[in-house]
This record gives C-alpha cells, structure tokens and sequence, in this order.
C-alpha cells in the first residue's frame, strides 16, 4: 500500500503546514464519504493533517467514565470527528457549491472568490 505524502512526512520527522482556502466559520458542503450531502460552518482547521471539523458532520460516539471530583457526568457523548478537506466544498450564500480561487483588490489585498459564480467570499 502507498503511504501517503503527510505519512512520509511524519516519518522524516518534518511536518510543514498545508496553505487550505477553507477558513474557520466558512459553511461548506459535504461532497463524499458517509455523510455526503450535509452541510454545516467550519469549527476547526488543521494545517498539518488537511483535515477540518465540521458542525454536525461525522458524529462519533465518546463514551465517558464519570469523575466526580472534575464534575464530568459520564455516559456515551456525541463529537464532531475531523473529515479531510478534500471531502468538502464551500457554499456561496445562494447555497452552491463552488471551488475557491483569489482576486486582488485594487488596494492590493487578496480576496477569496467563488470560481462558479464569481462572488466575493470575504465580506471585510
């Protein structure tokens, strides 16, 4: 089986961050896996692994022995598990999902855009 380029990377001892155009907050779309066609808003975005945390997408159970002394209940808890960012799509505000390119503003600054309808992703 082939190992993959994070894996490798891992074993070199050299873990480099991965540029990802998904940012925290950004609503995306899930386009494969077990929960293809849920949607939901970015929670988290980790750079090393490529993967991302999605609101309400691919729950995991968590059971939990409980500890009176930290006030922990205990019992079986639902978690939202990290999908790889290949998995996922960005959602305009007309809920389509589209690919992320960038534009440059005419103050130089450089803005995330949708590739299918041309809007301005980031409302700053």
């Amino acid at each position: 089986m082939a190992k993959t380029a994070y894996v490798r990377r891992q074993e070199k001892g050299e873990l480099k961050p991965v540029k990802i155009k998904i940012r925290k907050d950004d609503v995306v779309k899930v386009i494969s896996g077990r929960d293809k066609g849920k949607s939901g808003r970015v929670l988290e975005v980790n750079h090393l692994t490529r993967k991302i945390t999605v609101e309400g997408v691919m729950l995991m159970k968590r059971h939990t022995r409980p500890n009176p002394s930290k006030q922990v209940k205990g019992g079986i808890a639902e978690r939202e598990a990290a999908i790889h960012v290949s998995n996922v799509m960005l959602l305009t505000s007309g809920g389509v999902p589209t690919r992320i390119g960038y534009r440059l503003e005419a103050n130089g600054r450089r803005v995330r855009v949708a590739r299918k309808t041309g809007e301005q992703i980031d409302k700053k």
